[in-house]
């Protein structure tokens, strides 16, 4: 009974592991939000009260008369109301992600209130998770309208992030169809977080624009990639020495070369480098996994089920009509056998050989007693004879050879 209770406990803590970014990407979304505010009130602070001053000395000396006073005055009051406008916006983004992180927070705590596994409790919550989880594979697929309709189906727009990856998809699409705009303004959006990326985006996106003002041919163009260059890419020097004598380069050779590395760098293929590159250190500066969540959890699933046998060559039955078992493996499945490869194998601290294990000619191993109670109940093969239940081969009892594990 002690072992049942054991077996059942749910462990709150190893549950919240794959739930991390949950929490995390509401308070990016805040840290960033205050970074506006911040920003914004300081460029206005540094307009204001030097333009307040310079009007008030010029009053009090005369040398600027009442309605110039009131001219000044009103464009500062101009000024100001168009803060006031902006900072209402900031307020609202930042009323909805305090929304947003409530509700998460709720729904975390609710498994702490869950005592068993087996409670109809934990089956709900689990079925909310999973449906977080598809979301979020859709959304990063590029399903974002399917992803908002399961989203709203379900009642859980505030446990996934829509917004956020919809902006994501759109600008890695613009990248791909050769628009640099909307990827640079994000740069411009994001500037000081990406000063400890480890990505060079920005460097890159610029190179791609110098890239394709030289594919041109043209002269004139020829002079404005130069001067691009010096604008946008020679700051970079320290750091990006080896890629700015390439583009140097690349002014010596045409858009049809066949010479490495100025074919690559002509090359379309650079739009789709450039689109992942994106997606990748998007998901640095808001703590995104790289991989999506549904993957992570269904590897360490995986992982716990695992072993050597699911990869063999006769390791799903349902492709095998001679087989006499039905497989119910998910890693033997069609589905999930590839995806499983990469994973490591389970860790069984506790053994579950026959106690009377033999081999037979193709190296498959078997419990004795139950083989020959198994090839009976079968009856299709003579006497004497056993039949492997996995492959259908048939053999003689005298082929069965037994083994000792060492």
């Amino acid at each position: 009974m002690a072992a049942e209770l054991t077996s059942t406990k749910l462990n709150a803590e190893s549950h919240l592991l794959l739930d991390q970014p949950l929490l995390r990407l509401p308070h990016e979304l805040a840290r960033r939000n205050f970074k506006s505010v911040q920003r914004i009130v300081e460029r206005e602070k540094e307009y204001i009260l030097p333009a307040l001053k310079e009007a008030a000395n010029a009053s009090l000396s005369g040398t600027q008369g009442p309605e110039e006073t009131l001219a000044s005055l009103d464009t500062m009051i101009s000024r100001m109301q168009g803060l006031k406008r902006k900072m209402e916006s900031l307020q609202e983004e930042e009323k909805k992600i305090q929304m947003q992180s409530r509700k998460r927070i709720q729904h975390l705590e609710d498994l702490y209130k869950i005592p068993s596994l087996a409670d109809v409790k934990y089956d709900e919550w689990s079925r909310v998770r999973l449906n977080r989880l598809l979301v979020d594979h859709m959304l990063r697929s590029g399903f974002s309208e399917s992803a908002k309709e399961l989203a709203r189906d379900k009642g859980i727009e505030d446990l996934v992030d829509l917004n956020v990856f919809v902006q994501c998809q759109r600008i890695a699409e613009s990248l791909r169809r050769g628009e640099t705009k909307e990827a640079l303004q994000w740069c411009g959006e994001n500037k000081v977080a990406l000063k400890k990326s480890q990505y060079n985006l920005e460097f890159e996106l610029r190179l791609q624009q110098y890239i394709e003002m030289v594919r041109t041919g043209q002269r004139g163009k020829f002079l404005e990639a130069m001067q691009h260059a010096k604008k946008y890419l020679s700051p970079h020097a320290e750091t990006q020495s080896q890629e700015i004598q390439r583009a140097a380069g690349l002014l010596a050779f045409p858009r049809d070369t066949n010479a490495e590395p100025y074919k690559s760098m002509y090359s379309p293929d650079r739009w789709n480098y450039l689109s992942d590159l994106f997606i990748r250190t998007h998901h640095e500066l808001l703590s995104l996994p790289s991989r999506p969540l549904l993957h992570i959890a269904l590897s360490a699933g995986l992982s716990a089920l695992k072993t050597p046998s699911c990869h063999s060559a006769y390791a799903s039955s349902s492709s095998n009509s001679l087989s006499a078992t039905t497989s119910v493996c998910p890693i033997c499945s069609t589905e999930l056998n590839e995806l499983a490869r990469s994973v490591p194998y389970a860790h069984h601290t506790k053994s579950y050989v026959e106690s009377d294990p033999i081999v037979l000619p193709n190296g498959r191993i078997y419990g004795r007693e139950r083989l020959l109670e198994m090839s009976k109940k079968v009856g299709c093969v003579g006497e004497g004879k056993v039949k492997d239940p996995t492959t259908g081969e048939v053999f003689d009892e005298s082929e069965m050879k037994k083994v000792y594990i060492s």
